[in-house]
């Protein structure tokens, strides 16, 4: 195992976003996105160790718009169709736990970085 110097934050959606991406396309009854279907695609974001709630909250309210603007892109490419993007939509939309530690348990793989690319998060296998 491996202490990596970093804090994360684990970003689950809230009803609200569930809602909101159930309006995108009409669908009824048991097509519909559940919370419970959503909340398996949460995603981990990687931050500076934070070892404090202020630098936390200095930490979300100045990374936020990221944040948000990345969850809804992994729904709807279309911007003009997201909500208002600021701090009460994140909070109305997300839930944020944050983890003080993060440790690598792959003792085999070394850790690599890339630059994230939207198309990461599209569907490729489309024909």
């Amino acid at each position: 195992m491996k202490l990596v110097n970093r804090s994360a934050l684990s970003v689950r959606p809230k009803q609200a976003f569930v809602d909101w991406i159930n309006s995108l396309e009409a669908t009824e009854g048991e097509d519909d996105l559940t919370l419970e279907d959503a909340e398996r695609e949460s995603t981990i974001y990687l931050i500076p160790e934070m070892d404090t709630e202020d630098a936390l909250r200095a930490c979300l309210h100045e990374r936020f718009a990221d944040i948000l603007e990345n969850e809804l892109s992994a729904w709807e490419e279309n911007s003009r169709h997201w909500p208002d993007i600021n701090e009460v939509t994140f909070e109305f939309f997300l839930r944020v736990e944050h983890s003080y530690l993060c440790v690598d348990l792959d003792e085999e793989a070394a850790l690599e970085q890339s630059d994230f690319e939207d198309d990461l998060l599209l569907d490729t296998d489309e024909v």
